[in-house]
């Protein structure tokens, strides 16, 4: 078994694992430990999970809003369920309160819509933050409760159709960073009548469609050929980057570490804190941002890739 895959996978997570157990599960059939993910989705939650493979893994920080060079956005289709509140703020956990004063949809979709824009969220104690390097779900499932502050988050866009009285499916399209549970019961407290996530699947992230997903059970059925074959290409991710070919001798030092000045290579269209790709041959190597140097503008890697 190979060691040297490389390259981004679009998992189609099942209910029912942690994000961490399709982590373990992904390092078996790639046969590397080099193997992580970009968002955790809770265990009861199916869909997109960004995993990076081999090498990839070094991106990892770009994926959190760095240069703004990864799109950080996520959407996600969930069942919002009214008349119901929990301790975690799905279904998954211990009933806290119930109401029957259930209002009718015309409301409910307009209290729904009232969500989309900027709006401030208090992370849920079931999260996988960290309070003094404990993980708050720990604590929460100790009986501790601690303070958290409300954080600015973005719904760009959000729909809702009505299923059945009290249940509602909603499409979001949101930023980093946003709970959808913590959504499902603010929702139900701007109605007055309790709200709790009755099901969650993640169908996009850092602009990877679950189209493009594969789930671990048809990854099992392929060889180590078909598995590579699923994996994106590290350079897609920094598509949008300006991409500069470098001469041999200049590929050579920046592979070294060492900046490369922009009027060496005849670059003029970039600046200080500007970020591109850096190729040798045909393959990209790095990814490096311009600095203000002694002599002028240039450009060091930040991130060696190959």
């Amino acid at each position: 078994m190979t060691n040297n895959s490389c390259g981004i996978l679009i998992l189609n997570k099942s209910g029912g694992m942690t994000s961490h157990d399709a982590v373990n599960r992904v390092r078996r059939l790639y046969g590397t430990k080099q193997v992580g993910h970009t968002g955790t989705l809770d265990p009861m939650a199916t869909g997109v999970l960004v995993m990076l493979v081999g090498r990839a893994v070094k991106c990892a920080e770009f994926f959190d809003g760095k240069g703004g060079i990864v799109d950080s956005g996520k959407s996600y289709r969930a069942v919002l369920r009214l008349g119901i509140a929990t301790d975690t703020g799905d279904i998954t956990g211990n009933v806290t309160a119930t109401s029957d004063a259930i209002p009718d949809e015309d409301e409910v979709l307009a209290a729904i819509k009232r969500f989309e824009g900027d709006i401030m969220q208090v992370p849920p104690m079931y999260s996988a933050l960290k309070r003094g390097g404990v993980k708050l779900a720990d604590l929460a499932r100790k009986g501790i409760t601690i303070e958290r502050e409300p954080r600015p988050v973005t719904i760009h866009e959000i729909s809702a159709r009505r299923i059945t009285d009290s249940d509602y499916e909603i499409d979001v399209s949101c930023s980093k960073g946003t709970y959808i549970r913590v959504l499902c019961e603010d929702i139900g407290q701007s109605l007055g009548c309790f709200g709790t996530m009755a099901a969650l699947e993640r169908t996009s992230a850092h602009g990877f469609s679950i189209s493009r997903s594969v789930t671990l059970e048809q990854l099992e059925k392929l060889d180590m050929t078909g598995r590579e074959a699923q994996l994106i290409p590290v350079a897609e991710i920094f598509s949008g980057l300006p991409k500069l070919s470098l001469p041999p001798f200049f590929a050579r030092l920046a592979r070294s570490g060492c900046e490369i000045y922009l009027h060496k290579i005849g670059v003029r269209d970039l600046s200080p804190g500007d970020y591109a790709t850096l190729w040798d041959n045909g393959t990209m190597f790095a990814v490096g941002k311009v600095g203000e140097f002694r002599n002028g503008p240039a450009i060091k890697p930040v991130k060696q890739l190959n």
